[in-house]
């Protein structure tokens, strides 16, 4: 029996070993695939990297949603606006190239380093702040603590209020807590590259995907374990967040545009712009009938002229 215990143990041993080594191979191929493209805000608290485009005019800052990185914009929003707008895309604490501060579960540390982000490259400038998903309740705290850097904001497919039970993947569970969040996230490379199509068509339905997305937005690297366990922790964190924070939408004073699918499988529309679009005072709601959770690639244009109203009234108004 103590026999049997031993070889329990080693076999155990070796497939967390052979996991290990397996993810430390692919952690260090994704960085050569998709290497940062931007430049790292040195804060207090961590770095923060940020990818660039246009060189002039009024400030735009994008946020990502969960399970992405900064990338995300790159090849959809970025081009409508770069001739006539200073376009920074960041990636939120631990994904991407951005480092992870204690507690960045916490939607009030993501929105500070955002704002570190506008002091460092936009000094005494407001900003359109675009925000998709999970990075729309980040848009939203921004707008919340920091007002004074928020020329208006539009929101994307945003979560914004505490959805009840469920809406946690089982993965997501496993791979965020402290004991076997890290042992459990070794695996993502494994498993993780060979599920991803079945992501992508969920999160683009009832639209396609387009060609070459899982490359041009860098979704590999969200397999690296650090990345894999940080977007788990945000995840399993956010309804709590989001319970804390949305008494307070009266507070923004701001403009806010939200583009919201009404076929949207990934999160219930009614139940988020349903209910913000009656929290805050200078608020307009974009219905997209025939909409999913990826209005900037669906609605690309429409969403950009969005943000360049934002801008034009911020320019007029400071003029």
């Amino acid at each position: 029996m103590k026999l049997f215990g031993a070889l329990v143990f080693v076999l155990l041993a070796s497939s967390v070993t052979a996991a290990c080594v397996h993810s430390a191979i692919y952690t260090s191929r994704a960085e050569n695939r998709w290497p940062a493209a931007g430049q790292h805000v040195d804060l207090d608290d961590g770095a923060v990297h940020v990818i660039r485009s246009g060189e002039a005019g009024p400030v735009v800052l994008m946020i990502h949603g969960a399970s992405a990185n900064a990338r995300e914009f790159t090849f959809t929003l970025a081009p409508r606006l770069d001739e006539g707008h200073r376009v920074l895309m960041a990636d939120r604490p631990g994904h991407g190239y951005s480092a992870r501060p204690d507690n960045s579960n916490e939607l009030g540390v993501q929105a500070a380093q955002m704002a570190g982000v506008l002091e460092a490259l936009a000094p005494g400038e407001k900003a359109v702040i675009v925000g998709h998903s999970f990075g729309g309740a980040v848009a939203l705290r921004l707008a919340l603590d920091y007002p004074g850097l928020v020329e208006g904001l539009v929101l994307l497919a945003p979560v914004t209020h505490d959805w009840g039970s469920g809406g946690v993947a089982w993965y997501n569970q496993y791979a965020g807590p402290p004991l076997v969040g890290p042992a459990f996230a070794q695996l993502a490379p494994i498993a993780g590259p060979a599920q991803v199509k079945n992501g992508i068509d969920d999160v683009f339905d009832p639209g396609d995907a387009p060609d070459g997305y899982y490359e041009d937005a860098g979704l590999g690297l969200l397999f690296r374990p650090s990345e894999f366990r940080a977007n788990a922790r945000d995840v399993n964190a956010l309804k709590a967040e989001l319970a804390a924070q949305q008494d307070r939408y009266g507070e923004i004073s701001v403009p806010v545009i939200l583009f919201s699918g009404a076929k949207d499988t990934v999160i219930n529309p009614t139940l988020h712009a349903g209910k913000i679009k009656h929290q805050i005072a200078d608020f307009t709601l974009v219905p997209l009938a025939d909409g999913g959770h990826m209005p900037h690639h669906s609605h690309g244009e429409a969403v950009a002229e969005a943000i360049r109203s934002l801008a034009r009234a911020g320019d007029q108004s400071s003029s």
